[in-house]
């Protein structure tokens, strides 16, 4: 893992998706007067999302230090299922997949993960979990007060199977990203409604959706390629 060479290894688009979120990121937190922790915060993500895009595992430490400071943030607006999700279950499933996509790369020397097809019962398997964690975290958040409770749990449950499909090294985690993206959007757009300076953490979530829309595609890209070198 060599974070430099991650950057070079980048490609013409991919560092412009990468500069453009990051600016977009930057701008909005310094014309909307946002907190340093809500900028920092969203740069850290967007950068996380390009190199997780890209099945580099430099891109899910990143996503360790996203996790922590967006739980923070959450609890300043009583968001509690966006801290427990970040703090309880993202972050530690995070760490798991800094593991997992050492101990699995593509090839050995190489900064890119070994993509993996889930079987049918796996698949079913990360269904009920899914279901059987947003139901556990209903009654909690709900217990705490949880600010906006629907969209909220909607969110774990979306966060919860991104993650696993994260830890598992499926392409489709970006996909339920993306639909998380979506939620999270709705949820800090009722918050800024409120309070102005939460603006950045839209904009963060719309850079988050085009990132990983495009980890999507990067990613079955990536399935194509490496099961035809294995044959």
């Amino acid at each position: 893992m060599n974070p430099i060479r991650s950057i070079k290894e980048l490609s013409a688009f991919e560092r412009g998706l990468w500069i453009t979120s990051v600016i977009t990121v930057a701008i909005t937190g310094i014309a909307g007067q946002s907190g340093l922790m809500q900028t920092i915060a969203s740069l850290i993500g967007v950068t996380a999302l390009i190199f997780v895009s890209k099945g580099d595992v430099f891109g899910q430490l990143l996503t360790v230090v996203f996790s922590v400071l967006y739980g923070i943030i959450s609890y300043t607006f009583a968001y509690y299922g966006e801290m427990l999700t970040y703090l309880c279950m993202t972050a530690p499933i995070a760490l798991f997949a800094v593991i997992s996509w050492l101990r699995h790369p593509y090839r050995e020397g190489v900064s890119e993960v070994e993509v993996n097809t889930l079987s049918h019962s796996e698949r079913i398997f990360a269904v009920c979990l899914t279901v059987a964690v947003t139901a556990a975290f209903y009654f909690i958040l709900k217990y705490f007060n949880t600010a906006n409770l629907i969209p909220s749990t909607v969110s774990v449950a979306t966060s919860f199977l991104a993650s696993y499909l994260t830890f598992r090294r499926s392409r489709f985690y970006a996909m339920w990203y993306a639909a998380n993206d979506i939620v999270l959007i709705v949820l800090w757009t009722l918050a800024t409604i409120e309070n102005i300076s939460y603006l950045p953490m839209i904009i963060c979530f719309v850079m988050f959706l085009a990132n990983d829309s495009y980890g999507f595609v990067y990613w079955s890209k990536m399935l194509k390629r490496q099961s035809q070198n294995s044959k």
